[in-house]
């Protein structure tokens, strides 16, 4: 999944994907494990899905919620 895929969920969406990749990892951690994994480009696959979405996750953090302006007419 590209970035400006990710970029286009909402913050529950994101944890959603996530947690199943992360999830996908831990199988194919185990696949690798029992020499039963046929494609080991998956690993580095998820392992960067995770990153991405990591990143997009706490690019938001940092820019914190929009604060509207206030006009003071003091």
């Amino acid at each position: 999944m590209k970035a400006a895929e990710l970029r286009e969920m909402s913050d529950e969406q994101l944890e959603v994907e996530l947690n199943q990749a992360q999830l996908g990892l831990f199988h194919l951690r185990v696949k690798a494990q029992t020499d039963t994994l046929n494609a080991p480009s998956e690993l580095r696959r998820n392992r960067r899905l995770i990153a991405r979405v990591r990143t997009i996750l706490r690019e938001r953090e940092l820019a914190g919620p929009a604060k509207p302006e206030a006009s003071s007419a003091e």
